[in-house]
């Protein structure tokens, strides 16, 4: 299900620069929030496991769009603020914190011990993406607007420069590519860790509750990380620190050090996803930051498809541990990769 997911995800973030050619960032970002509420809805009523995979392929199209175009939004945002902009950053994608702590209140709160009990909980989550899409949906369309009052023959005359190549910035596509295979390594198979260890549904909801909040703070506490650092050196720093989040389950085995795993994953996984768009608008003409931000999330999507399978397959044969001590071994190489980045301004619209 979480290959199918990434699929999905994958394929939205294909088709996203061609799509941001013809709609707004707004619009996109709007309709990929009405497409999961839906979709998650529509979870509830499906029982058959084909029609899920492609419920899941559906869902992780429509993710991707909020993805990219939010993180497109986020940045002309964070432009318009630049004293704050790291922040900016990190409060957008932080605010994926909400939706981890919410769904681990929800599910276990809906959970019905009948038949088909589980369909209240997908229900229960369609009605928060529902309330938490239209809050979005308002500052989409309001950071849209702004984007398109702040246009000028400038702007337009930046629209026409050449596309800057990958290739200038593999090192630090190749870091996020494995931080998505070893980040997606953690949060699959983290859970099941805590519950072999004999930890209560009490202690998981509480992890993923401590794992949600400190999602949220991470933005203020990166901030300043993700104005200073114009290469790949935020990425290496966060990648790093992720690796010791993750090694440190697979070590000791004790709910105390589980949870001090949690907060220092919380606190720098989508921090991490922040350092990238904060990369591509320090380094690509505005004009071309849907196209730099689609390719990032475009590796990490490979990364989130490898990832289950391999870090499945190495847990399989030698324990859960092993297979998170390979993620933290990926972590780590995608931090060293990440280090070989460099920056660089381009001439025609250079953003501070």
């Amino acid at each position: 299900m979480n290959t199918a997911n990434a699929l999905g995800y994958l394929l939205g973030a294909l088709a996203f620069p061609r799509l941001s050619r013809r709609w707004p960032a707004g619009a996109l970002f709007i309709g990929g929030c009405i497409a999961t509420a839906l979709l998650m809805a529509a979870t509830g009523t499906l029982s058959d496991t084909n029609t899920l995979f492609a419920q899941r392929v559906a869902t992780g199209i429509a993710s991707a769009f909020i993805f990219v175009s939010g993180g497109v939004l986020a940045a002309r945002l964070a432009s318009s603020s630049p004293r704050d902009a790291g922040l900016v950053l990190g409060l957008y994608y932080g605010g994926t914190g909400w939706g981890i702590a919410a769904s681990a209140l929800l599910v276990p709160a809906t959970l019905v011990q009948t038949v088909h009990g589980w369909q209240f909980a997908w229900f229960a989550l369609a009605g928060a993406c529902v309330a938490l899409s239209i809050v979005a949906g308002i500052a989409a369309k309001r950071v849209d607007r702004q984007h398109v009052l702040r246009t000028s023959a400038a702007g337009e005359a930046a629209a026409t420069t050449r596309p800057v190549s990958i290739f200038r910035y593999a090192f630090a596509l190749s870091g996020y590519g494995l931080f998505g295979v070893g980040y997606i390594g953690y949060m699959t198979f983290i859970v099941a860790l805590l519950r072999g260890g004999g930890m209560s549904e009490g202690v998981v909801t509480g992890f993923y509750v401590l794992l949600g909040m400190a999602t949220i703070v991470s933005a203020r506490i990166w901030s300043r990380l993700l104005d200073r650092m114009r290469g790949g050196q935020a990425l290496a720093v966060l990648n790093a620190l992720l690796a010791l989040a993750t090694l440190l389950p697979a070590l000791v085995a004790h709910p105390a050090v589980a949870f001090a795993s949690g907060l220092l994953f919380g606190a720098t996984f989508l921090s991490a996803v922040a350092s990238t768009t904060a990369f591509v608008r320090h380094n690509l003409p505005a004009a071309h930051w849907a196209r730099g931000i689609s390719a990032f999330t475009i590796v990490f999507a490979f990364g989130q498809i490898v990832g289950p399978t391999v870090i499945g397959w190495v847990s399989d044969g030698a324990g859960l541990e092993r297979g998170l001590i390979y993620s933290a071994c990926l972590l780590a190489a995608g931090a060293a990769l990440a280090t070989c980045q460099r920056t660089w301004v381009h001439k025609a619209d250079s953003v501070n």
